[in-house]
């Protein structure tokens, strides 16, 4: 891919064309409102934004990834996918992964649950997490390693671990749209310096 600054804003100025790993709605919403939030409101110019998802094959499901590292590998494992499959024919590859994270504070592990998204474009790659939200105690107490992965109580029809956990006040859309909006101003800083920025 190219980098040069220039070449990245001309293929910008004919529309955003983004594949996105997966046909799930929250996820193709999100990385939707992450990029025309970026672009329309920083950038002093309206482009077309086109989402497409990707079939991509993925792990196997075995719970929620139990480490930050472990989240990220499986998204960049798809990102990658995507690059090799469709040879070059988007300006970015975006997936989304959510995954556990643990603390450890005077001497008691606390878990966490976040999503990470991987963006990469001409400019490189970059990664986003939404916000940390803490698994309540009483769900992983007594638990080993191996079963806090599967003590989420949700579901992707009931709108996710996010939702459940917020009494439906945060959605996986808007954790999604987060961690993309976080990735995307990543990759691209510095490389639109000088564009009639707001």
């Amino acid at each position: 891919m190219d980098t040069d600054p220039k070449i990245l804003w001309q293929r910008l100025q004919a529309g955003v064309d983004v594949a996105v790993a997966g046909n799930n709605a929250d996820v193709l919403l999100g990385v939707r409102d992450a990029f025309l939030r970026f672009f329309h409101d920083t950038i002093d110019k309206t482009v077309t934004v086109t989402i497409s998802p990707q079939a991509v094959q993925g792990p196997p499901p075995t719970g929620l990834p139990v480490s930050d590292e472990d989240t990220l590998r499986r998204a960049r494992a798809s990102v990658a996918e995507m690059e090799i499959a469709l040879a070059d024919g988007h300006l970015f590859y975006v997936a989304n992964e959510g995954g556990l994270h643990s603390l450890e504070v005077d001497g008691k592990i606390r878990y966490f649950v976040r999503n990470w998204t991987v963006v990469r474009c001409p400019a490189g790659e970059a990664w986003g997490a939404s916000g940390s939200l803490q698994l309540p105690e009483r769900l992983v107490q007594g638990l080993d390693s191996e079963q806090i992965p599967f003590a989420i109580p949700a579901t992707r029809r009931g709108g996710g671990m996010i939702r459940s956990l917020t009494y439906g006040t945060e959605t996986r859309r808007k954790a999604i749209a987060t961690s993309a909006l976080h990735a995307l101003s990543s990759v691209l800083y510095g490389f639109l310096e000088g564009r009639s920025l707001r």
